[in-house]
């Protein structure tokens, strides 16, 4: 993040500069620019690599995933203090699944535990393990833990009562399940 405000400033100073010999020529053409010119460009320069870095940021996150780790959701957003993300949507958010490596089959069912990892912008990347049952479909969180003792898979799976329904077109359900076969 620092780099990025180092990067903004950057940006700010060579618009800055750009103005700067607009005056000049200005001067030497024999005309006078306006004062605001040089803080308006500083402005450009912030908005538009601020701007840029948005939409760039997806595409910069997911090059760097892993392979193995899939993008399964997509999360777009607008909002009214950039009035250009309703010209085109942001991501600002995105699910990925680590399909690579899950745990396979419980009581010979056909059941994964997957990582799932949670990405937004300016935030740090969190982890959240989920149990996925392609029979039911349906997910779960896997706790690791509970009452102060370690569950294995199968334990989990037998107690759980949190099973949410899963629809056979969701992207988690598809990498998971379909692709894995």
């Amino acid at each position: 993040m620092i780099f990025e405000f180092i990067a903004t400033i950057a940006a700010a100073f060579g618009m800055a500069g750009l103005a700067l010999i607009i005056t000049h020529l200005s001067k030497l053409a024999g005309k006078r620019a306006p004062k605001w010119l040089i803080p308006l460009f500083a402005a450009i320069g912030m908005f538009a690599f601020q701007i840029h870095q948005e939409y760039n940021w997806y595409g910069q996150q997911v090059s760097k995933l892993p392979e193995g780790v899939q993008v399964v959701k997509v999360a777009k957003s607008t909002t009214w203090f950039r009035p250009w993300s309703y010209v085109k949507p942001q991501i600002l958010r995105f699910i990925a699944a680590d399909t690579a490596n899950t745990s396979v089959q419980v009581d010979n069912q056909n059941i994964h535990l997957v990582n799932l990892y949670l990405f937004e912008r300016r935030r740090s990347v969190q982890q959240v393990p989920q149990v996925i049952d392609c029979a039911a479909p349906a997910r779960a969180d896997y706790v690791l833990q509970e009452k102060g003792s370690k569950l294995t898979l199968d334990e989990h799976v037998k107690q759980t009562t949190a099973w949410r329904p899963l629809e056979k077109s969701d992207p988690l359900y598809i990498n998971v399940c379909v692709n894995q076969k």
